[in-house]
């Protein structure tokens, strides 16, 4: 219509300079001759015109020879041709509409076979290579991953050894391009007609299969499947294709690629294979697992016979080739006698494959481990007598280097660690934190705390040994344990202070914020984690992050950078001092060694969960004794067996005693009854008198508790004399800290 107006509003002027511009229908009107001119017209509407003026000249016309009439006529003519104009120019549109998705798709769909496709990943190994962990001193510990080796090439393969894999998996695999319907369509047709089962896919196809897809049986998959054979085939020769399929394939055994196959069974390299022996790892590849020869070898012969007829058909052997080729004998002296886990390279393995790589070569690498103080750990957890109970011990430096790991009682039957894996509540060994904070903010542990019940507020925690007093040093209420005392410490200080002293100390599992309990360990964490917080005391820096493999020491710039924190020396020795008194005077007595020694019971609500965390020497150690069910354990308390334990470890470790003597075993008198494990305890406390004073007896000396005017007093004899030490009550001592209820 633009076009209409426009034309409808020329110049009605012809010549003469003096005449006005007068635009409009004046100008249709008065201009002789002009206006509506052939070419305006559209190409489509020639026959129509000629018709129509064949008509109007035999009718005289109905202008008459007026200029505005034939103009009128023009606009009519094109008016009624504007509908076909219209559609041919929607027809362009579509047409170009449609290319633009076609090419956009098209792009789309190169993108993702390119991001997850690459053409790289067929370079590398479908499964981790074989991977070996050594502990410290060189031994092995654990090997774990599949039996890989390194590529092959087409052009180093004599026929014989490639002939066979064409044969029976992908005839036509030099002439198609990467989907091939005939061979679909004979897979279809013998299944159909229950000849033997047989499979569609090209060479091409399973090699975008096991490289990039997942196994799943769908139409989807199919379809991924196709395309990416295709891209393959669009970037790949087929000497290469053939060669990553080769070097990639599972032959069963847990070992892959042909060259890794070929020295497992035969104990020759690919390049040097004989006929019957290529045939016969042609034919592993329907099912390897089941087709293996070290495991059904009479199921693997018969499959190779039936590559051999193959190739017959094929016209890579003749018949009387084919009957001459004898049955191969194996070969096969690799032999892997270690374990492939454990807890300690169940929790190392991730680590230790970010540090090797990818690659088809047999990996081995050290480890933090002490394979002397591993033993220890084992011994000592088999001789605690821990009933039907879990159990599970970490020890480390002080700097991270985890150097014993038990997350367990039987790997065998339970591989989940509970060391590094379950999250359980640390009950009292979390006022570790409160104290800490505490010291931060000013307190020292001379200063008193109430130490009576808790009476008033929506939180009323108890002390397990039901004992109160009006008031506790700090040092003697961390001792005891008391746990209306921590938390008082808590508010005081906190919430907010007590949860950024753990988060300094590097425990991230999430603390309740707003909640008193949290001074009495209820919200849950890992046992290394609690440990790796312990260790960042006793190296005074931390976060500590426990770590499998040893780790550069740190350069100037590094330490001046890393972010780590310490505490002043007079915060240092206070807190120490607290976890001295919890082990010499307080509940973790069990665990007392004869040097210097630091640490913390602690036992949740209902006796769910025992533990003990402390450090001595250059090694700190956490136990933890509980169910896996969360039920409550039968009499034992963190200030218990994890004490005992914590203490057996800890004294062999540092060679304060020796291994125990291995008795010969004895005949049984009754061979089918149970044996129970023993557990000869050291000399309990001894009562003196009915006002509660006893008398301890350890390897160290002589400790004799009592009263004097009612203050508990420890009078201590041992090598260096007698020495008077605030005491904690008879009744308190023997009693063990427990959650809330």
């Amino acid at each position: 219509m633009t076009r209409i107006f426009s034309w409808l509003s020329r110049d009605r002027r012809t010549g003469g300079d003096d005449e006005p511009d007068e635009p409009g229908f004046y100008a249709l009107q008065d201009a002789p001759g002009g206006g509506w001119t052939d070419a305006d017209a559209d190409a489509d509407a020639e026959p129509d015109r000629a018709r129509r003026g064949t008509e109007t000249r035999s009718s005289g016309g109905r202008s008459g020879g007026d200029p505005w009439a034939e103009r009128l006529e023009q606009l009519d003519r094109y008016m009624e041709d504007e509908p076909k104009r219209e559609r041919k120019r929607r027809r362009w549109r579509w047409a170009v509409r449609i290319v633009a998705g076609t090419l956009l798709a098209f792009f789309l769909l190169i993108g993702w076979l390119a991001v997850t496709a690459p053409l790289s990943r067929s370079l590398e190994p479908i499964a981790p290579p074989q991977l070996t962990l050594l502990a410290s001193d060189g031994t092995p510990i654990a090997r774990n991953g599949a039996v890989v080796d390194e590529p092959v090439r087409v052009a180093d393969l004599p026929p014989h050894v490639i002939e066979p894999f064409l044969a029976i998996e992908d005839r036509r695999f030099y002439s198609h391009w990467g989907i091939d319907p005939r061979g679909i369509a004979r897979a279809a047709w013998s299944n159909a007609t229950g000849g033997p089962t047989q499979g569609g896919s090209t060479i091409t196809q399973q090699l975008a299969k096991f490289t990039f897809l997942t196994p799943e049986q769908s139409l989807t998959r199919k379809a991924r499947e196709a395309l990416i054979a295709f891209w393959l085939e669009a970037w790949l020769s087929k000497d290469e294709i053939l060669e990553r399929y080769l070097s990639n394939a599972y032959f069963g055994d847990n070992t892959y690629g042909l060259r890794a196959a070929s020295l497992h069974y035969f104990y020759r390299h690919p390049e040097n294979l004989k006929p019957e022996q290529a045939a016969m790892l042609a034919g592993l590849l329907q099912a390897p697992s089941r087709l293996a020869p070290t495991r059904n070898f009479d199921l693997a012969e018969q499959r190779m016979r039936l590559v051999v007829a193959a190739m017959v058909d094929a016209g890579y052997l003749t018949g009387e080739e084919a009957g001459r080729l004898p049955t191969p004998r194996l070969d096969v002296r690799t032999r892997n006698e270690l374990p492939t886990g454990t807890y300690f390279a169940d929790w190392a393995l991730p680590e230790a494959r970010k540090l090797t790589g990818s690659g088809y070569a047999e990996q081995t690498i050290a480890t933090t481990l002490d394979s002397r103080l591993q033993g220890i750990a084992r011994d000592v957890v088999a001789r605690a007598p821990l009933g039907s109970a879990q159990v599970a011990l970490v020890a480390m430096r002080p700097n991270g280097e985890v150097v014993a790991m038990i997350g367990g009682r039987d790997y065998a039957k339970s591989p989940f660690n509970r060391a590094t894996q379950a999250k359980r509540q640390p009950g009292s060994t979390f006022k570790l934190f409160v104290y800490l904070a505490a010291l931060e903010a000013g307190m020292s542990p001379e200063d008193a705390i109430d130490n009576s019940m808790i009476e008033t507020g929506s939180y009323r925690p108890r002390n397990a040994s039901g004992s109160y007093s009006q008031s506790l040093t700090l040092e003697q209420a961390f001792a005891r344990s008391s746990n209306v005392a921590a938390v008082r410490v808590f508010e005081q200080v906190g919430d907010e202070a007590v949860i950024d002293m753990a988060r300094r100390l590097g425990v991230t599992s999430p603390l309740a914020e707003g909640d008193p309990s949290l001074a009495l360990g209820t919200s849950t964490m890992t046992l290394m984690e609690l440990t790796a917080a312990y260790a960042g005391i006793a190296a005074n820096e931390f976060p500590v992050r426990p770590h499998a493999f040893v780790e550069e020491e740190p350069g100037w710039f590094d330490w001046l950078w890393n972010g780590k924190e310490s505490l002043s020396g007079r915060r240092q020795e206070q807190i120490e001092r607290l976890l001295r008194s919890a082990i010499n005077r307080g509940t973790g007595r069990a665990a007392m060694l004869r040097g210097p020694n630091f640490g913390k019971t602690g036992t949740t609500q209902d006796n769910r969960d025992a533990l003990f965390v402390g450090y001595a020497g250059d090694l700190v150690v956490g136990v933890w004794v509980g169910n896996d069910d969360n039920s409550p354990l039968a009499g034992i308390s963190g200030g218990g067996l994890p004490a005992r334990i914590w203490r057996d470890f800890m004294a062999r470790a540092l060679g304060e005693t020796r291994a125990p003597a291995r008795s010969r075993p004895t005949p049984s008198p009754d061979p089918s009854g149970p044996v129970q494990p023993q557990d000869v305890p050291q000399i309990g406390d001894i009562p003196l008198g009915e006002d509660g004073s006893r008398l301890r007896v350890r390897e160290d000396g002589v400790t004799l508790s009592t009263d004097l005017n009612g203050i508990p007093v420890d009078v201590r004899l041992d090598r260096d004399g007698v020495a008077l030490e605030p005491g904690t009550t008879p009744r308190d001592a023997p009693a063990e800290d427990t959650a809330p209820r």
